[in-house]
């Protein structure tokens, strides 16, 4: 979309641009181009000096993401050197401008199959932005996200998949052995999917910090595991080089216990996207196929395993 010929989808970036005091004067891109994005609006958008991602929030998603706590950490993030540079953001509205990263491809599960070393790519991203000594803003802990998204819930007109609430407290002990565990808390993402991670072939970058905070690492490695559809050759790959060495047996148990668990949260943030007629995708299959995953995980034999693992330590 060029600024000759500017449709009214493409203005309404260009208006959410020109609340960056340094781009008010902008009144033309030469391209406008839509991204990908389950919740939000995010375009690229090619000026006459620079190209730039423009974030649009998507309707009611301040009931679930406090804006101010992501604009300190998409912050700190590009302080640690693992992603783009915020430009602007504006906690009151949500409007998040960063600079572009060039030379990427945004990932998907094909492409983490398809491009050679990608997941020990991101098992390094992830230690440099676990190392790096940031302090997020937010502390992410499962259960009471779940109870805050169960809340969110009760105010709409959805029903839970069978057997939830039986998952949830089938899942509760192993909260405990989680919490006796004394684990270590680092900057994390918490939320990521395979299109929040862009791949130049030397270098993995992670953008899109809503649901981020401070965590145990290796959520993001069980969690990115279960979004990529990971073979046990990429779990791995992207332990080794996150750890840079193999993983203990504690450690694998607590990667195996987050691949059950993200999709016991995710879930639910399934079904506000349902209630909210979000019409990204058909999240009743997404909702139910990710809560089906979990129980299937957990009910496998080996999973108590993983669970005595992390107890012992």
């Amino acid at each position: 979309m060029n600024g000759g010929n500017m449709t009214e989808h493409a203005e309404k970036v260009l208006e959410a641009l020109r609340s960056a005091p340094q781009f008010a004067h902008v009144n033309s891109a030469r391209h406008v181009t839509r991204l990908g994005g389950l919740t939000n609006l995010v375009h690229r958008v090619d000026l006459a000096d620079q190209s730039v991602i423009v974030r649009i929030p998507g309707e009611n998603t301040e009931e679930y993401i406090d804006r101010a706590v992501e604009k300190h950490n998409a912050e700190a993030a590009a302080d640690a050197g693992v992603s783009a540079d915020v430009l602007y953001a504006d906690a009151a509205t949500g409007i998040m401008i960063t600079r572009t990263i060039d030379g990427i491809e945004t990932m998907t599960p094909d492409l983490f199959r398809s491009r050679t070393g990608s997941p020990g790519r991101a098992g390094m991203a992830l230690a440099k932005l676990h190392t790096s000594g940031e302090t997020f803003r937010f502390r992410f802990e499962l259960f009471s996200m779940i109870d805050d998204y169960l809340k969110v819930l009760s105010t709409k007109d959805v029903s839970l998949p069978e057997g939830y609430q039986d998952v949830v407290a089938a899942a509760m002990p192993i909260g405990d052995v989680l919490a006796a565990a004394d684990l270590p808390l680092a900057p994390c993402h918490c939320d990521p999917l395979c299109e929040n991670f862009l791949d130049d072939g030397t270098t993995m970058w992670i953008v899109d910090w809503e649901y981020s905070g401070m965590n145990d690492p290796l959520w993001d490695l069980g969690d990115l595991s279960v979004e990529a559809g990971m073979t046990p050759e990429q779990d791995a790959e992207m332990l080794e080089a996150y750890f840079k060495r193999g993983p203990t047996a504690a450690e694998t148990g607590r990667v195996v216990i987050y691949k059950a668990m993200c999709d016991l949260l995710w879930t639910l943030w399934g079904l506000i996207q349902l209630a909210d007629n979000n019409p990204a995708e058909d999240f009743w299959a997404y909702a139910t196929g990710r809560f089906d995953r979990c129980r299937a995980l957990m009910q496998d034999p080996a999973f108590d395993a993983h669970v005595a693992a992390v107890r012992a330590g």
